[in-house]
């Protein structure tokens, strides 16, 4: 499995980017997993729904099935931030890529999301995990960097980018311990 971050803050195109790319590598024949961060608290359920009405119950976990899908949730006893290596192997072994959305701080190699008219400051100088930075093609960098420009309006050349440098995105658990 190989896993790649996008981070970038607010406004920056980060979920679009990633909403593109997932086609993009779908084409090649790649199966594809994503994870999102949520800041505040999340809910899938709808209240009335037999699921819903097992989780207020006090159920630790449900799972509903489908012949489309499954749907697991989980409902923490205790509160905190779960870290993107907890999570992962909580993911199907069979995935080909997993693209992260969040866990900006993480340890991954990340793809930083930058727009120039989001006025907010570039992270890559002092992010060494990020291995490249995608923004519009007309917006200027504001410091010099050696990391790949990534055209943020090209999702296809992006994903061949992902693919053509798959090797330094290979998940190793191990190496996260």
């Amino acid at each position: 499995m190989k896993v790649v971050g996008f981070a970038g803050s607010s406004g920056a195109g980060k979920t679009t980017l990633v909403e593109r790319l997932i086609p993009a590598l779908k084409a090649r024949g790649l199966r594809v997993s994503v994870m999102k961060h949520a800041h505040c608290g999340l809910d899938t359920d709808q209240p009335g729904k037999d699921t819903w009405r097992h989780r207020e119950a006090g159920a630790y976990e449900v799972l509903a099935a489908s012949p489309e899908r499954l749907v697991l949730q989980r409902s923490y006893e205790q509160v905190g931030e779960r870290s993107v290596h907890e999570l992962l192997p909580l993911l199907h072994p069979a995935v080909d890529w997993v693209l992260v959305e969040g866990w900006r701080d993480s340890n991954l190699h990340k793809v930083e999301v930058w727009r120039a008219a989001t006025a907010k400051p570039v992270r890559y100088p002092d992010d060494p995990f990020i291995v490249a930075i995608a923004l519009p093609a007309a917006d200027a960098l504001p410091e010099d960097t050696l990391r790949p420009r990534l055209d943020l309006d090209h999702p296809d050349a992006i994903g061949a980018w992902l693919v053509d440098n798959g090797d330094r995105f290979e998940y190793d658990p191990e190496a996260y311990l």
